[in-house]
């Protein structure tokens, strides 16, 4: 796959996040010509710049940034001539806000993806990988709302690019990416450094369970996979809430609890993949590939051809998939950089 990157030009939207940060590190000592960092943050900007011209200084030059908003249709025009591939991983994202600031979600995750694909369109890029969320299967809070009108702005348009032989576009949906920015992990450290109780929500919540780069290789995948408008999945593995802080502590020491009731729009379990999706869904292995629905809006001939598949498929959520115990989410969030880094500095 990587050959296809061979002196390309790669478009990383929200490029300074967590998302960002890991591709930079696959694919830096890569054939690849040249990675566009583009977002709004200057001073995540500078503190990435400086950090590769530390750590890659041979490899720091293939790396630009650009300040702009996907909000902003020119910023996002300005930053496309030359591009070959786009991953689209700028949104607002944290549930508590988007409740309070649900504008705030819309103005991003959903038009602003439709800037970046249209923007992408006009400038004749060749493929685009956007990243959505568990929360916008069944979704009940803004920021899954948000995330749900985001996937059929992508379907809508990867439709009409397709009609023209244009650029492919496609989705990743996946769960919480652990220690992540704004994610629980970090927090509960946080916590138990400063020696406090971690605060949890609910410990019967269960939520799915990924590492960064089980992410990136998500995207990878439906980067070298997709057909217009396709959906991929990966299979996760989920813990309890309650699970998950154990594992926690028993790496970091035991500080107590603290049961603080459920946030603003948080749920009991996540949904990765409906039941609806699941009629047109395609086992892959280790990910699912959900095809897009290429019906037009003259309904009455599937009617007619009696195009009809009722039946009830199980929602792939973090209640069914599998579950680990304590000692298996200790092996998993010692997969981050972020807990074992965060070891060391306890150890020194």
């Amino acid at each position: 796959m990587m050959s296809e990157f061979n002196g390309a030009t790669l478009l990383i939207t929200g490029g300074t996040g967590s998302f960002g940060s890991t591709v930079l590190k696959r694919f830096l000592a890569t054939d690849i010509g040249q990675i566009r960092i583009f977002s709004r943050d200057e001073k995540k900007q500078d503190d990435m710049r400086h950090d590769l011209q530390a750590k890659y200084p041979e490899y720091a030059s293939k790396v630009k940034f650009f300040i702009g908003d996907v909000r902003d249709p020119r910023s996002v025009a300005d930053v496309m001539p030359g591009v070959d591939y786009i991953f689209h991983a700028a949104a607002v994202k944290q549930v508590p806000s988007c409740e309070f600031f649900p504008m705030q979600a819309v103005k991003t995750n959903v038009e602003g993806t439709d800037n970046v694909l249209h923007a992408a369109i006009d400038a004749g890029v060749k493929k685009v990988v956007c990243l959505s969320t568990d929360k916008a299967a069944y979704p009940i809070n803004a920021m899954g709302i948000s995330k749900a009108m985001m996937e059929h702005v992508i379907y809508a348009n990867a439709r009409v690019a397709a009609e023209s032989g244009g650029t492919v576009i496609c989705c990743t949906r996946y769960g919480n990416v652990m220690c992540s920015r704004g994610s629980v992990i970090p927090l509960f450290i946080d916590q138990i450094k400063a020696g406090n109780p971690i605060t949890i929500t609910n410990p019967a919540m269960t939520r799915f369970l990924m590492n960064l780069d089980e992410a990136v290789d998500l995207v990878k995948f439906a980067f070298v996979h997709a057909n217009p408008g396709d959906l991929f999945i990966q299979k996760a593995d989920a813990s309890t809430i309650g699970d998950l802080a154990k594992a926690v502590q028993q790496l970091f020491g035991d500080t107590g609890t603290n049961i603080i009731g459920t946030r603003h729009g948080e749920k009991l379990y996540e949904t990765l993949m409906t039941s609806e999706e699941r009629l047109r869904s395609e086992d892959m292995g280790q990910y699912f590939r959900v095809t897009a629905d290429n019906r037009d809006l003259n309904y009455d001939k599937y009617f007619v051809k009696g195009q009809v598949q009722e039946t009830e498929l199980e929602s792939y959520t973090s209640h069914n998939t599998n579950l680990l115990d304590v000692d298996g989410v200790v092996k998993k969030i010692l997969t981050t950089d972020y807990v074992r880094e965060e070891l060391e500095k306890v150890k020194k």
